[in-house]
């Protein structure tokens, strides 16, 4: 880390959790020399962070927090995460959307993110088993002249289903509604991913739901932060060869997008240097 003096509170806690992942722990002495703030800054910081559920605060500094498999975090609480990466994502992932096409979008707050940009793109149907996506498109449509829908504005199909803690819908009534569709792209966002488990999820009801999703659809994408890469959940619902594209960050380290190159047919960085 350089000089970090005016970063936003969010974009420093962000330096933090990564420094703390990647080296497995940092202390507060090394965090206030390396981002050029105050010990009490750093302390309130990792107070923010443990509150998240995402560092553990030990004597003099932060560990990560060490999941269990089955651990599924909430909507809020991932939502507060990378979001800087998320919406470079997002970005990025959109321009994969041809108008007129019919994309699905499973759930997660990096499809979620992705939603926002996806309005942008006329014509297209979507469905999503995510009741914060269907929101997204739902709410654009509202805000249309004199109630009336807004020009190529997308027409939305929200599956049933049990609702998860990260507000997906899953279980056979959500299977059998995408079983029998067809999918130009879908757009899938994961809980982890990695070259031996491929993709995965703690929650087995959601993963039958996503394996659902990719036999539907004639191309793959996933949409990560650098966060997911490693990441290994309860269940595995799609190899990695079953993949297309990953759309990712640029804090994707140089050793992780050498393995996926090795996997993947199609990878990229967003970097957030384009609008």
């Amino acid at each position: 880390m350089t000089d970090h003096q005016n970063l936003l509170a969010e974009q420093r806690r962000a330096l933090i959790l990564d420094e703390v992942r990647r080296r497995g722990g940092v202390r507060v002495n090394e965090l206030t020399r390396r981002l050029h703030v105050s010990d009490m800054t750093v302390r309130r910081d990792l107070d923010a962070l443990a509150r998240q559920g995402v560092v553990e605060k030990v004597h003099g500094g932060a560990v990560p927090v060490v999941e269990a498999s089955t651990h599924e975090p909430g909507f809020e609480a991932k939502s507060a995460l990378e979001l800087n990466a998320k919406e470079d994502i997002a970005r990025a992932a959109a321009r994969l959307a041809a108008p007129g096409s019919a994309v699905a979008l499973s759930g997660g707050t990096t499809t979620y993110a992705l939603a926002h940009q996806l309005l942008d793109v006329p014509d297209l149907t979507v469905v999503t088993n995510s009741v914060r996506v269907a929101d997204v498109f739902h709410t654009a449509q509202r805000a249309g002249t004199a109630g009336s829908p807004r020009p190529g504005a997308a027409t939305v199909v929200l599956t049933g289903g049990v609702r998860t803690p990260s507000d997906s819908l899953v279980g056979p009534v959500a299977d059998q509604a995408i079983r029998t569709l067809h999918f130009d792209v879908l757009f899938l966002g994961v809980h982890g991913i990695s070259v031996e488990a491929g993709l995965s999820t703690p929650n087995l009801a959601e993963a039958e739901t996503n394996r659902r999703f990719v036999r539907a659809a004639r191309r793959v994408v996933v949409v990560a932060d650098h966060t997911k890469w490693g990441t290994v959940g309860l269940s595995t619902f799609a190899r990695l060869d079953e993949v297309d594209t990953l759309v990712t960050d640029a804090g994707l380290s140089a050793a992780a997008r050498e393995e996926i190159t090795e996997q993947l047919p199609g990878l990229v960085v967003a970097d957030g240097s384009t609008g």
